[in-house]
């Protein structure tokens, strides 16, 4: 027989079940991801700092942990609410049990709940704050858990990026012939995004959140990405800034996700808080340009708001901008699309482990826009 837990959610509900990999407690937003696989990938993408994720799917674990899967160090929600926890992992690639892991890095987990009624009522009400429960922290009377869960901090706000990033640069170099070096500010960038850029001949230079403008430009880059990340894009001014003095030197930029929301707030448009988030592998959005829908992975709370279906200028003053990509559950925008500097970026994950792969293109458009600003410079410079 396994220990109780318990999930607190801020609204009072309670959801009694069984602990599972670390007991003690664990406070965060609950959120929930809605893809049918990808459990590994899920648990170690940085920009889960922060929330505690119930899985839609019901059984989770069935395929064990291994080495080659892992988007990052570690793994980084709060806390881990499943349906069915697999009693033991079967699958070739495992070397270890799910449950292994959330006892190694000291995730509080509850598993044997009904994880549909707790989408529901997030569904319905909203993404809150709440707490998982196990061990001592099951001697707190029910009030005292929830007051815990009401002191727990909003996810609006907080500026989570220095908690997932590196402290110092790391560079992965390129696969086949390099086109130059690439300076990735990992907002908590997962490792399937520096493959697929190194794969497209770009020397990659993963550097911290922190660092600046002067230090980026001191790698040399023949362009700039922003990754992922956790927390509210509207506590990022120096990201913001940073990327603003890029722009304004015309360097390339590609950014996803947290870097689609801060390519967004650069050029002058605001961000807001969705009422429950996009996350899961299963995310439908429409290419506005070409007509062409894709299968998406995402993992976001925050979106920008940005006019659709029209040019506009920029607010910031970097010329025309389009919305490139909508999603087509909600109309939240999906992409941004500078006309007459050279940067876009887009609000899902082309990288997408464990899937779909319909987005990665999205690097070879990348790739194509440095090479022809990389000509288009060597013609400046011989006419010069």
């Amino acid at each position: 027989m396994r220990d109780r837990a318990v999930l607190v959610l801020e609204d009072g509900s309670r959801f009694e079940g069984q602990a599972w990999g670390s007991r003690g407690e664990a406070l965060g937003e609950v959120v929930f991801s809605t893809g049918m696989t990808g459990y590994q990938e899920t648990l170690t993408d940085p920009s889960y700092a922060g929330q505690i994720v119930v899985m839609t799917a019901p059984h989770i674990g069935n395929t064990g942990m291994n080495d080659e899967d892992p988007e990052s160090r570690r793994i980084w929600v709060e806390g881990f609410v499943v349906r069915d926890a697999a009693r033991r992992p079967s699958n070739f690639r495992s070397t270890r049990s799910l449950e292994s892991d959330l006892e190694h890095d000291g995730i509080v987990s509850i598993s044997g709940v009904d994880t549909r009624a707790i989408t529901l009522i997030l569904r319905e009400a909203g993404v809150m704050r709440g707490g998982v429960f196990s061990g001592d922290s099951l001697q707190l009377t029910d009030a005292e858990q929830l007051e815990r869960v009401h002191k727990a901090p909003d996810m609006a706000g907080q500026n989570l990026s220095d908690r997932v990033s590196v402290s110092e640069t790391r560079v992965v170099p390129a696969v086949g012939e390099a086109i130059g070096r690439l300076a990735v500010i990992d907002l908590g960038v997962k490792e399937s995004t520096v493959h697929h850029l190194a794969a497209r001949g770009f020397d990659v230079h993963v550097l911290p959140s922190n660092v600046t403008f002067k230090e980026v430009k001191a790698v040399d880059p023949a362009a700039l990405f922003y990754s992922n990340g956790p927390g509210d894009p509207s506590a990022s001014d120096h990201h913001v800034q940073l990327l603003q003095s890029a722009l304004g030197e015309s360097l390339p930029f590609f950014g996803i996700c947290f870097g689609n929301q801060l390519l967004g707030r650069a050029l002058g448009f605001d961000t807001y808080k969705l009422k429950y988030g996009h996350r899961g592998i299963n995310q439908p959005v429409l290419d506005t340009t070409t007509g062409r829908v894709e299968i998406t992975a995402q993992n976001h709370g925050f979106a920008v708001d940005a006019p659709r279906g029209e040019e506009v200028d920029s607010p910031a003053g970097f010329g025309r901008v389009i919305v490139s990509h909508v999603s087509l559950n909600d109309d939240v925008v999906e992409g941004l699309t500078a006309l007459d500097i050279p940067a876009f970026s887009v609000q899902y994950h082309p990288e997408a482990a464990a899937g779909p792969h319909d987005s990665t293109y999205l690097f070879d458009r990348f790739r194509d826009l440095v090479l022809a600003h990389l000509d288009s410079a060597k013609g400046v410079g011989a006419n010069a």
